[in-house]
């Protein structure tokens, strides 16, 4: 679509234009040389202009008989004699290959899939010997770290008994009234063992 343009004394202009809504544009003044932005020809490179100037055609060759040959190129070539003996046992091949894909459905490989699977009780014993390792793995760590809060404890008694820490503060105080509640929680952890 060709923008009108109106020329006059004072320069050129686009003319106004109706919008599809039905409201108006102004005309707008525009400087000599001006496209608009729809008539801009696309850039192309050069490997595009190349391969659009190259003929589709071989030289020499009638345009009237060229579609003729292309349908005759893309279709399968019906008759065997054309292809080897080997390009006919791969043909023959991949047809079983692609039936044998197509034919299989969903619910028999859900079936076949299901006879491979061996159901027995000893995955259940593996899971249980496995939690109670797990359980066991977890008591120790807690009695290792129950250990070790109560040789802090130990250390931070001795500090206050030689004169180390004059004034504990609270939390020093608190951890020392810990003592023992975490004697207890580590008999009982060592008895369930």
């Amino acid at each position: 679509m060709a923008t009108p343009y109106v020329t006059d004394e004072s320069g050129k202009y686009i003319a106004a234009t109706q919008r599809p809504d039905g409201t108006w544009r102004k005309q707008r003044k525009v400087k000599e040389g001006y496209v608009p932005q729809e008539e801009v020809p696309v850039y192309e490179n050069k490997y595009v202009k190349f391969f659009k100037s190259k003929p589709s055609l071989p030289p020499g060759m009638n345009p009237s008989e060229a579609p003729a040959s292309k349908t005759q190129q893309s279709t399968k070539p019906d008759n065997d004699t054309t292809l080897s003996k080997t390009a006919k046992r791969n043909m023959k091949r991949k047809e079983k290959r692609k039936q044998d894909k197509g034919e299989r459905d969903p619910v028999e490989e859900a079936q076949q899939e299901l006879e491979r699977v061996n159901i027995s009780e000893t995955p259940v014993q593996k899971d249980k010997e496995a939690s109670n390792e797990n359980q066991a793995a977890e008591k120790t760590k807690k009695i290792k770290n129950l250990r070790k809060k109560l040789r802090q404890v130990e250390d931070l008694q001795q500090k206050i008994d030689s004169g180390e820490i004059k004034q504990p503060s609270k939390e020093q105080l608190e951890k020392l009234g810990r003592r023992k509640a975490l004697e207890e929680e580590l008999e009982d952890l060592e008895l369930d063992l």
